[in-house]
């Protein structure tokens, strides 16, 4: 017993190079040191089975990535030693080739997207177009709601009347401005002849006061008419604008919807096989997702066409008193009213020249 612990410890006490060669003490002294503290130790712990060196050389033994593979067995050469931590696995191949595989397996789920995509649109497009020419040549039937139909009617037919009353504006204002500054031309002439003309001064400057009046209060006039013009092109291009796009939008969902269902009342009227039955059940999902789609948006116009007519005669009414009264004070001579009338509806006018750039801007 006691030899076979003392070979164990005599061996765990022999060191190794890294060549797998024995180290620098001798064998003999080797052995006997390892007997004398084996003895010492097993005297005190009281059991000669277990031993705090074995212990000891277990815990703190040689760490695996620290030792060598020898190519040529035991006592070989040093250019066959091939340190562990120089051999690598195949993790770094294996990443890339699962990464470009990832890649490639996302761009494959992006193209049938865009495939499911283009097939879902080019489906709804011959639905639609086919449902279109039925109705043009009368073998199709459609969805109308001619109250809401007749609405949209008048509101078409307003908007054209007010494009024109917006022409027209605009026509009197460029004419307007002209007039207005060919009068203050002829004032600037009138009082210049004035002073050059000794005896015809008073003549030329009551006419010179006449004409630089008038200008003054076209200018007051052409504020009023330029505030019309912007409120109705508002009303026109913007907010009827708005109710249109709505309406359009509308009107798409309609023939979509008039299309699944003339696709839906087909299929029922086919054979009832289990493909058949299949088809009719995405046929009724179809119909029922583009008629919640016609219904909300049928809702949406009948609102703001509410709202539209709202807006426009609480617009109008201003904006028809205003285009009144200026027109009227200024043909009438009557300047006091008409810049109280530019006061009652807030308009601010420019002051002369404001509209030219700076000599800064000119350079």
């Amino acid at each position: 017993m006691a030899e076979s612990i003392m070979s164990k410890a005599a061996t765990m006490e022999i060191a190794i190079n890294s060549n797998g060669d024995s180290g620098a003490l001798p064998e003999d002294d080797s052995l006997e040191q390892a007997a004398q503290g084996q003895w010492h130790i097993n005297e005190k712990v009281g059991n000669p089975t277990v031993t705090r060196d074995l212990q000891q050389v277990m815990v703190s033994g040689p760490n695996l990535n620290e030792t060598s593979i020898v190519s040529g067995g035991y006592g070989g050469t040093a250019e066959g030693i091939i340190p562990t931590s120089s051999i690598k696995g195949p993790t770094m191949h294996h990443s890339s080739t699962s990464s470009s595989a990832m890649a490639e397996e996302a761009t494959r789920g992006v193209a049938v997207e865009k495939f499911d995509i283009m097939k879902k649109w080019g489906l709804n497009t011959y639905k639609c177009t086919k449902q279109m020419i039925s109705e043009r040549f009368g073998r199709g039937s459609r969805t109308v709601d001619l109250e809401l139909e007749a609405q949209i009617d008048v509101l078409r037919d307003t908007k054209r009347k007010y494009e024109n009353v917006l022409r027209l504006a605009r026509a009197l204002t460029n004419h307007f401005y002209s007039m207005v500054q060919t009068q203050h031309a002829l004032g600037d002439t009138f009082a210049d002849l004035s002073q050059k003309s000794p005896e015809l001064r008073d003549e030329f400057g009551y006419n010179a006061e006449t004409q630089k009046l008038l200008c003054k209060n076209g200018e007051t006039l052409l504020g009023a008419i330029n505030f019309f013009v912007s409120s109705i092109n508002t009303l026109v291009n913007k907010t009827m604008e708005d109710t249109l796009m709505t309406i359009k939008m509308y009107e798409n969902a309609r023939l979509e919807f008039d299309a699944y269902r003339a696709d839906l009342e087909e299929l029922n009227l086919g054979p009832r096989d289990a493909v058949t039955l299949a088809r009719i059940e995405t046929a009724q999902q179809e119909y029922q997702t583009h008629k919640d789609k016609y219904e909300r948006l049928r809702s949406d116009v009948s609102v703001k066409l509410k709202f539209l007519e709202e807006n426009k005669v609480k617009v109008m009414h201003k904006q028809l008193l205003l285009f009144h009264n200026a027109i009227s004070a200024y043909f009438a001579g009557n300047q006091q009213q008409l810049e109280q009338t530019l006061k009652q509806f807030n308009i601010k006018l420019k002051p002369p020249g404001s509209d030219k750039p700076s000599w800064l801007e000119e350079q």
